[in-house]
């Protein structure tokens, strides 16, 4: 009998995990376990403050309340699994279905985050640089459509990916090198077609992630021109203070994204790639709050303010 099966038979892939690394399953288990507490916790009062506070009732965190949901979804859809599998010593399996139902899910909001930060650009642009008409610009229509295009674009890259990728014949028992079924672990087992799905997958990858970049750069060069032609020292503080969290958040998603999908396959290792996927899918959805919470104003007034309203004084 052939020792390759189409993805139908498959009863389940393996997925590694941090099986090789017993020492610091304990301890990663733990840690995650509370980034991901806290990663529930900040982007639920971005959430809840962003839709109850009148003062930030403003394009700009309507898409930011947007982006907090993306975040709870996207830890969501990894880490759960990702802990019950630190609290076993070998490589468990994952059902075929779970697997494609997993990236599907990883991909569609990872390329809607992608697209969110793209809109938030764009917002700043046309507040900095084309005040006058921002209000037309960045109607509540506009915002909404931005919104819908997003996710619309996120479930269109992942079905175009999962179609390729899980329709390819697989080994018989595939050991994924990850602890998720992210793109690249699953589509290399693949034993037949793979060079083609590759080059088509790894192609829209880098689209998908340089294009929504480049629109963000160009939206910054045009800030940076505005904040250039400001007479006032204050007045480029003040806005360069509006566009530091944004631009901070963007640094950390397209990096490890970028250095986890456009990095050249002969300089990965599977260690490596695991940490970096630990920093975009665990670490980066926890910062996010953090950054826009503690590095703007308004964000940390309405926090202020709705802890005064809601805790007793003594």
């Amino acid at each position: 009998m052939d020792k390759t099966n189409q993805t139908t038979s498959l009863p389940e892939f393996l997925l590694l995990g941090f099986s090789d690394l017993r020492v610091l399953q304990g301890p990663l288990f733990w840690v995650v376990l509370l980034i991901y507490l806290v990663t529930l916790l900040g982007n639920s009062v971005i959430i809840l403050l962003t839709q109850a506070s009148p003062a930030l009732h403003s394009p700009m965190y309507f898409f930011l309340r947007h982006l907090s949901v993306v975040e709870i979804l996207y830890t969501t859809d990894i880490v759960p699994r990702t802990l019950a599998d630190l609290t076993s010593l070998h490589p468990r399996g994952i059902s075929f279905q779970s697997c494609a139902a997993q990236m599907y899910v990883f991909i569609v909001l990872g390329i809607s985050e992608c697209c969110l930060l793209t809109a938030m650009a764009y917002d700043r642009y046309a507040a900095i640089c084309r005040p006058l008409h921002y209000s037309t610009l960045m109607s509540q229509q506009t915002c909404t459509a931005m919104v819908a295009s997003s996710w619309l674009m996120g479930i269109i890259t992942a079905t175009t990916h999962s179609s390729l990728i899980f329709t390819l014949p697989f080994p018989s028992q595939p050991l994924i090198p990850h602890f998720l079924c992210d793109i690249l672990p699953v589509l290399r087992l693949a034993s037949a077609g793979r060079h083609r799905s590759e080059v088509a997958v790894m192609t829209a990858t880098v689209v998908f992630i340089m294009t929504p970049f480049s629109l963000i750069v160009t939206s910054y060069a045009r800030i940076l021109n505005a904040i250039l032609a400001m007479a006032s020292t204050q007045s480029r503080r003040k806005v360069f203070s509006t566009c530091s969290s944004h631009l901070l958040v963007v640094t950390l998603f397209f990096g490890t994204a970028s250095v986890t999908y456009i990095r050249p396959r002969a300089g990965s290792s599977v260690t490596v790639d695991r940490i970096l996927s630990l920093f975009y899918t665990v670490i980066t959805p926890m910062l996010n709050p953090i950054i826009y919470t503690l590095r703007n104003k308004e964000v940390t007034g309405a926090l202020l303010h709705m802890m005064k309203r809601h805790v007793p004084s003594s």
